[in-house]
């Protein structure tokens, strides 16, 4: 690959980037509120995340992860498409992943594709439930070193691995 010179004036200095790394908020969005998400926009753009991303679970994965009805995923997802052309703040991307392959997507694959899709670092804001479940997987030690938690609120129970990765979540503030 050939490479080409470039000039600069004398004393250029690159602008210096702020914002940093994505916010991903994985849930399945049956019981969010527009407050919610609106307080999950506020987080991301008060932090200066280059990109706020919502990650909508398919009705399969959300049966396997909690075995409770939910709504169909085009309703959850029409309501957060409406939700995103009312939002007026902070930019979001809706990621459709879980919907496009229609079946059970293990949090493993759906980190590896946001992994390869986003800028780092990452964070992955959750409900302390969901946080729970996923400290229960057996792959959470090999994620919870490439990125980060944030919780909506403070857990009624504790996980024993994220009490042990205490230093690696957080509760939004």
């Amino acid at each position: 690959m050939a490479r080409s010179a470039q000039q600069v004036p004398f004393g250029y200095e690159p602008p210096v980037q702020t914002r940093k790394g994505t916010l991903i908020y994985y849930d399945a969005f049956d019981y969010v509120t527009d407050l919610d998400l609106e307080q999950a926009a506020a987080y991301a753009a008060a932090h200066d995340f280059k990109q706020f991303v919502l990650y909508p679970l398919h009705e399969e994965t959300v049966r396997r992860m909690t075995k409770e009805p939910v709504l169909a995923f085009y309703k959850r997802l029409d309501r957060l498409k409406d939700w995103q052309q009312h939002h007026t703040g902070f930019p979001v991307k809706i990621e459709q992943f879980d919907g496009k392959r229609k079946k059970y997507t293990p949090i493993d694959t759906a980190l590896r594709h946001l992994t390869d899709q986003y800028a780092a670092p990452y964070f992955l804001y959750l409900t302390p439930d969901v946080a729970n479940q996923f400290a229960s997987f057996d792959s959470f030690e090999a994620w919870i070193v490439k990125l980060r938690l944030v919780l909506t609120e403070e857990p009624q129970r504790l996980h024993p691995r994220l009490a042990q990765y205490q230093h690696r979540w957080a509760v939004r503030d």
